[in-house]
């Protein structure tokens, strides 16, 4: 591999740039917004603002989805899930 594609893999790995631009597509394609420029430019500013611990990080799901997701798992309401089940 040659000196500088390594150097861009290292780049892109050390600011996780594949994982935030994988997370801001997701976002898009959940909310469709109708300005998707504004849009991805407001949740920017919401991860600056939550790496400055003023504000929330922009998650894809709220606690409510992550609460519903648990709940088809823990079928029995035991309030807990296997490792295999949660795989």
């Amino acid at each position: 591999m040659a000196a500088g594609e390594e150097q861009s893999r290292e780049y892109l790995r050390r600011h996780r740039l594949p994982e935030l631009l994988h997370r801001l597509g997701a976002l898009l394609l959940f909310h469709r917004p109708e300005r998707p420029r504004e849009f991805l430019i407001q949740v920017l500013e919401r991860v600056k603002a939550g790496r400055r611990a003023e504000g929330e990080y922009p998650f894809l799901m709220d606690e409510g989805n992550v609460d519903a997701m648990f709940s088809l798992l823990d079928v029995l309401g035991q309030g807990s899930i296997r490792p295999a089940q949660y795989r």
